[in-house]
Order: structure tokens, then C-alpha cells, then sequence
């Protein structure tokens, strides 16, 4: 099934109070898991004093747009660099990069990351307008290159901090169903869905997927 940006832009109701909910949802969050935040801003440095406490990546979002997602820092602080050496060990099918036992991951960050924790600064791109609570995964613009035509219609609606793929198996999970899972949500999105998948995110985040 192939959708038409026209039809999905004339859901007016549900994108409009999506995004009310979005911005009230994000703005609560960012305040009352301030105090972890910075606990997790210390231990960070901690760990590793040479890079920053919050990491960021140029994501495409609806439309093609880029962006700069964040993240709390959970790799050595020259990750990108040695990216390039790693590809081969790719552990996932298609256009994304996995690697279980990943060399560059601190100590932190194999805590954070179990426990989604590294995701959580995302609310502030959702506060912004980058990102709604729940949607598809933001890919990388090397990502896109391996695009079809089907899998650019993932990109037809704005990127989440959780979606249909993170709570159903996330690392497990090839591309390709990946993007069934995306253009699956994309057909079925409403109310009551959304927030079945945030129900779901914060069950994995109590007790953790397959996250790494």
C-alpha cells in the first residue's frame, strides 16, 4: 500500500492535538526528570571526561527535513570516527548499524542504553517541533541512500522518540520489517494507539527489550 502525503496531511484533528499533547507531555517530562538529568550529567563525566554529556546526530524528519537529534552520551567521545571500522560487523539487515557488543559504548552508556535512558533528551527535540512522542525512527542521512521508493513513505509523517519497532522487538528486527512496522503505524496511527505504544515503552523501559 502506497500513501499520499495530501491524504495524510488532512488529518487535521489528529495531528493538531497530537502535537498539543506533545508539547505539554515533553515539556513535563523535561521538568520533573530534571534532578536525573543531572545525575546522569555527573556520572557521564565521570565516566569519560573527554566528550560532552549530551550527543547529537543529523536525523532526516517528515519530509526530508534534517534536524539535530540528542541523546545522552553513551560512546567513547571519537564514536564517529571509528564508525568507518566497524560497518563490516553490522549485525542488522539493510540500511541501519548495530553491533551488539559495540567497543565504542562506555560503561554508562550500556546502562543507559538498556534502559532507553540515553533517549530521553529527544523531549526536548519533541518540544521543539522535530519530533512527536511517538512516530517512526528518525534515520541517518547515509541511511537514506539504500532508500525505495516504499521506504521513503516512513518519512511521510514526523519521527518519534518511541514507535511500533521500538516496542516490538527493536534490535531483533531487520530493516525491512522495520519498515512495515513504521508504514503499519503510519495506517493505524490515533488516540488510543499512541497511547498504547507509550504504555508499552514505558513497560520496556522498567523491563528492558533487547536494547543495545
Amino acid at each position: 500500500m502506497l500513501f499520499t502525503q495530501a491524504a495524510i496531511n488532512q488529518r487535521y484533528v489528529y495531528r493538531g492535538l497530537k502535537r498539543l499533547f506533545d508539547i505539554v507531555a515533553s515539556l513535563a517530562g523535561l521538568i520533573i526528570l530534571s534532578p536525573l538529568f543531572l545525575v546522569l550529567a555527573i556520572w557521564i563525566k565521570a565516566d569519560d571526561s573527554k566528550g560532552g554529556v549530551f550527543y547529537s546526530q543529523t536525523r532526516l524528519g517528515r519530509t526530508q527535513k534534517t534536524f539535530k537529534m540528542y541523546k545522552f552520551r553513551s560512546m567513547c567521545s571519537d564514536a564517529d570516527e571509528k564508525l568507518k571500522t566497524l560497518l563490516k560487523y553490522n549485525e542488522v539487515e539493510g540500511a541501519m548499524f548495530k553491533m551488539k557488543e559495540d567497543p565504542r559504548i562506555t560503561k554508562v552508556g550500556k546502562f543507559i542504553r538498556k534502559y532507553s535512558i540515553d533517549e530521553l533528551p529527544q523531549l526536548w527535540n519533541v518540544l521543539i517541533g522535530d519530533m512527536s512522542l511517538v512516530g517512526p525512527r528518525p534515520p541517518l542521512e547515509r541511511e537514506i541512500k539504500e532508500y525505495t521508493d516504499y521506504d521513503w513513505q516512513r518519512l511521510m509523517v514526523k519521527p518519534g522518540c518511541t514507535g511500533l519497532w521500538q516496542v516490538s522487538g527493536r534490535n531483533s528486527i531487520g530493516f525491512h520489517e522495520m519498515v512495515e512496522l513504521d508504514l503499519k503505524y503510519i495506517r493505524k496511527s490515533g488516540f488510543i494507539y499512541d497511547f498504547g505504544i507509550i504504555f508499552r515503552t514505558v513497560k520496556i523501559m522498567v523491563m528492558p527489550n533487547d536494547a543495545y
